[in-house]
This record gives structure tokens, sequence and C-alpha cells, in this order.
């Protein structure tokens, strides 16, 4: 019996107020970009296109601020980061690294890497704009300023990384491809016809 009433008292879910959510929600946000911010150095050496490189080391210093911003929120509510893993940020992170392990530097790799880190900069957006209401909400001015900021150029990222793919990366994608199917040998249908006609000869 006493088991089990350990473990009930265990399961009982709890029912935080607003601080107490905006709070984990900054905590998910450092985590977040914690563990995107250990593996944008990599990313950055893999990058081919010299612009998506750039682009990636502007995000790592954002993500560098904002590290810094959600630490003074979290310590004006007297909270920690805590060590909690943001297992959302992790698994779209450890997309990205699998993809630089996986595919040969170039515009394949460029292509896959934009998408990765959109899908990223989506979550994040999200993120930033749930914890600024609830900042809002609780009156955290210095929250609501960081996560508008964060925001804005978020979308400003989003919106870079399109650019980019439709302007620069995709192209050579495509030409990649085309540079590809021009070399090698003939196409088996030739090799094909000519063994044929070797054949009727004979």
């Amino acid at each position: 019996m006493a088991t089990r009433k350990q473990s009930t008292r265990r399961s009982k879910k709890e029912s935080p107020d607003a601080t107490e959510l905006l709070a984990l929600e900054l905590q998910e946000i450092h985590s977040a970009e914690s563990q995107l911010a250990r593996v944008l150095p990599r990313l950055i050496k893999a990058a081919n296109s010299e612009e998506l490189g750039k682009m990636l080391e502007q995000r790592l210093t954002q993500g560098e601020r904002i590290i810094a911003e959600v630490e003074a929120s979290l310590e004006e509510l007297d909270m920690t980061p805590g060590r909690k893993k943001n297992v959302a940020a992790e698994g779209l992170v450890n997309d990205a690294r699998e993809h630089v392990q996986e595919i040969e530097r170039g515009p394949a790799l460029d292509t896959v890497l934009i998408g990765a880190l959109q899908k990223t900069e989506h979550y994040c957006i999200a993120a930033w704009g749930t914890t600024r209401a609830l900042a809002e909400a609780v009156g955290h001015k210095s929250a609501v300023k960081s996560m508008e900021r964060a925001l804005k150029e978020g979308k400003t990222v989003d919106e870079q990384f399109t650019q980019l793919a439709e302007q620069e990366v995709t192209p050579a994608l495509l030409a990649q491809a085309s540079d590809d199917d021009g070399r090698g040998e003939p196409p088996p249908g030739s090799r094909s016809g000519s063994g044929a006609s070797e054949r009727r000869a004979n």
C-alpha cells in the first residue's frame, strides 16, 4: 500500500501559475539556444556557400545574446536555467548534425542545412512568441523586450534563408545535377543499340 501511495504522489499533476510558466518557457529557450550554439560552429565549417556561413555566424551571435538575456530574466524571477534538456530542440539540432555526417559538402548539404535551420528557427519563433505573451501577462518588461527583438530577428533570418535558397543554393544544386548527368559513359540505351547492330552484322 505504501508503494502505491508513493507512486500516486509522484504522478500527481501540478497547475503552475503564469509566472512559473514564464520561467519554464525561458528555461526551454535557454536549453534550445545552448544546444544550437554548440552545433553551429560545426555547421559553419560544413557550409559550402560563403553567404550561408555568414548567416550561421550571425545566428550564433544572436543566440549568444538571447542566452544572456534569458539568464538575466530568470534571475529576476529568482530562477536558474536548470539542467532539463529541451527535447524538441534536441531533435531538430541532431537532424542538422546528422546531415553533416551523411552528406558531402556542397550544394546538397547547403540545401538540407537551410531546411534544418529553418525548421529550428520556426520552432524558436513559436517559443519566443509564447514567452513574450506570458511576459506581457505578468508584466516582465525585460523579457517582453528580449522576446520581441528575438522574434523580429528570427523572422528576418527565416526570410534570408529562403532568399539564399532560391537565389543561390537551389540553382547551384540543379547546375551540379546537370553537370553530373553530362559526364560518364553513353546512356545504356545507346550501348544496347550498338550491340544489337553488331549482332545483326555478324
